[in-house]
């Protein structure tokens, strides 16, 4: 048996952890650039590194993390003298810090480093510190290796890829979560959710991966629903900003599938956010799975996994791989999410789709291949 690990050089755990941001960006730089979103969050953040003695310039991500948009924030860190990155925020955020801290260290264009549209280079260097701190419990970024960004000439999202952009710092404080509305936190949870599950039955599973995996599956198996229904539930708020950073820890050291897959091409395409495309496809995929192993593999350790995963979540213990992809339906009917059809997805954008799916990174770490016929299925019954 042969595996790596890798993660960030701190992760700071617990509700009040953000209050800890100045004294942890004084020993990293001198000079921050704050990457945020749209909201005033981050005002606070702010305060802290001034407070700590940094200078702070900042940037805002207001939507996917685009390829034009990195290169322009990189522009803006470099002539300030930015030596530290810090990104408050959802994924999008953390993955546009995380290739910003890459470039500020690395020569070159974004595109010598860009898997599918670019040359896929390795980065020479290790980027400049990134202190991630997410404001939702869904992507895991803030311990993953990898920047998803929006390349818009092709309309794919494509990675910048490497342990070298591991951020130096994680802070997941679940106090930043408690005021995300039910829908932010269904959708992003099920993203969580998935990012558990795909680990957990890939071939690239490892037991490092395996405990985290696990670990994720049980607290958002029983808090995700309370979680949604009740935002005021702080034991619910801290199973979720864990089961994310469990997520994360297992996806970054193991492979995701086709749930990621198929979300690649439709983000690049059309304005789904990640965690929605998530949160539909994970129970038709999931039976696709099922079906597809049992016909050509049934005795895959696969199928046996989608068993556990099934009793650790629904606490059953006699749960099997049909009564998972109920519950996993469920969880997506009640939460009233909107389907693929609402963002002008419609049957002959199909074939586009599917095609660019299966050449998909991700889709290398399914269980079983799937094929065209299957993935279109999936696709339709999330539509």
């Amino acid at each position: 048996m042969a595996f790596e690990f890798a993660t960030a050089g701190r992760i700071l755990f617990g509700e009040g952890r953000l209050g800890e941001l100045g004294p942890v960006a004084r020993e990293l730089g001198t000079h921050a650039l704050l990457v945020r979103g749209a909201s005033d969050r981050a005002d606070r953040a702010a305060s802290l590194l001034g407070e700590a003695g940094l200078e702070v310039s900042e940037t805002r991500v207001t939507g996917e993390p685009t390829t034009g948009g990195i290169e322009s924030a990189v522009a803006h860190a470099r002539a300030a003298g930015c030596d530290v990155v810090v990104a408050f925020g959802g994924g999008s955020v953390i993955d546009a810090a995380k290739a910003i801290a890459a470039l500020l260290t690395n020569p070159g264009d974004l595109r010598d480093y860009l898997e599918v549209v670019g040359a896929a280079q390795p980065l020479r260097s290790r980027a400049a510190p990134v202190i991630a701190i997410p404001t939702t419990a869904g992507t895991g970024a803030e311990v993953t290796r990898n920047s998803v960004l929006l390349a818009e000439a092709e309309r794919v999202k494509v990675s910048l890829r490497s342990p070298l952009m591991l951020p130096a710092v994680a802070i997941v404080d679940p106090e930043l979560t408690y005021d995300l509305p039910p829908a932010l936190t269904a959708s992003t949870g099920l993203d969580a959710l998935t990012q558990c599950l795909e680990p957990f039955v890939t071939p690239a599973a490892n037991p490092l991966t395996d405990g985290f995996a696990r670990e994720g599956l049980r607290r958002a198996g029983r808090s995700l629903r309370t979680a949604v229904e009740d935002g005021s539930d702080i034991v619910a708020r801290r199973d979720m900003a864990l089961a994310s950073l469990c997520g994360g820890l297992a996806l970054a050291n193991a492979r995701l599938g086709a749930v990621h897959g198929l979300a690649s091409p439709i983000g690049g395409a059309y304005p789904v956010p990640h965690g929605v495309v998530c949160a539909l496809l994970l129970a038709p995929v999931t039976a696709a799975n099922v079906r597809a192993l049992r016909e050509h593999s049934p005795e895959s350790t696969a199928l046996a996994r989608y068993r556990e995963a099934a009793a650790i979540v629904t606490g059953e213990p006699d749960a099997d791989e049909d009564r998972l992809v109920a519950w996993l339906a469920s969880l997506a009917e009640d939460f009233g999410l909107p389907k693929l059809s609402a963002y002008g997805i419609d049957d002959s954008a199909l074939p586009d789709i599917v095609g660019k799916a299966r050449r998909a990174s991700s889709m290398k770490g399914n269980p079983v291949e799937l094929s065209e016929a299957e993935l279109t299925e999936v696709l339709k019954a999330a539509m």
